[in-house]
């Protein structure tokens, strides 16, 4: 008898061990990793507890979207917290086990400007049914290139709803993007609430979902179907596990870690324009 319930014992204690998100090195995500710190000049030195912290709220995330069973594959997530405002590449690999990727600095919605939404939790897909485009690097009013300069992609997850910033508490309908800025002017201030609800990005990073087609599954599929899309560039290296889904979620930490520190204040703020 007692040998028996050590076996069944034994046997929870591996099926729990299996269903935790666990961050290891294995040789693909290895490469993307030394790849990411190589390529990618603005990054975040999170702790390895930190690391597993966000794996577990991701695969949270995902569960409470349906997707359990996620096959191998890359996905993006930004914390929008005022405390952290990161964005996070994590892959799942075939043993379903999350591993850490690399980090850097990001902006969501900064509330309390008209037209400015808070950055919508949850699990948004990347397709061609919301066609992404290049930054054509051209300055508004104000001198400031909203999505960078020419070439920068722009993730579109199409129209979703999002809580309002401004006016009566509500709801509304607002474009979800993920892209460069300006790499003069806003670039420096990523690491904090910005924008008027899309995900701001460091330029290089920009480059490095795009060149290794991180998230783009669907446009892969739909390229090897024969489908024109000129959005995806002609010197990429996508990855065999190239993934589709961007997660948003709020750790809702009140204090700045060590490894996400505020950017830079300047003397006098600047007024953002674009999203």
């Amino acid at each position: 008898m007692k040998a028996l319930s050590l076996v069944l014992l034994l046997s929870v204690m591996a099926l729990a061990a299996a269903a935790a998100p666990v961050v290891v090195d294995e040789m693909p995500n290895a490469d993307m990793a030394m790849a990411f710190a190589r390529e990618v000049g603005r990054r975040l030195d999170v702790p390895g507890e930190e690391q597993i912290g966000y794996a577990e709220r991701l695969q949270e995330a995902l569960a409470r979207a349906g997707l359990i069973d996620l096959s191998s594959q890359y996905v993006v997530v930004v914390d929008r917290s005022p405390a952290i405002q990161a964005v996070f590449i994590y892959w799942r690999s075939p043993q379903r086990n999350w591993h850490f990727v690399g980090a850097s600095p990001a902006s969501t919605g900064r509330p309390g400007t008209y037209e400015h939404f808070m950055t919508p939790l949850g699990v948004f897909v990347h397709s061609p049914t919301n066609m992404d485009f290049r930054a054509e690097g051209t300055r508004n009013e104000l001198g400031i290139r909203g999505y960078g300069v020419a070439g920068m992609r722009v993730f579109d997850f199409g129209w979703v709803i999002a809580d309002r910033g401004w006016g009566p508490p509500g709801r509304s309908p607002m474009r979800l993007q993920m892209h460069a800025t300006d790499p003069d002017l806003l670039e420096p201030r990523l690491g904090e609430a910005r924008s008027e609800g899309c995900i701001r990005i460091p330029a290089a990073l920009d480059d490095f979902i795009d060149r290794y087609a991180l998230l783009d599954a669907d446009y892969e599929s739909a390229a090897a179907q024969g489908r024109i899309l000129p959005v995806l560039r002609q010197d990429r290296r996508p990855t065999p596990w190239a993934g589709r889904y961007l997660v948003v979620i709020d750790s809702e930490r009140r204090a700045r870690p060590a490894w996400s520190p505020s950017p830079a204040k300047r003397a006098s703020e600047l007024s953002d324009g674009g999203c």
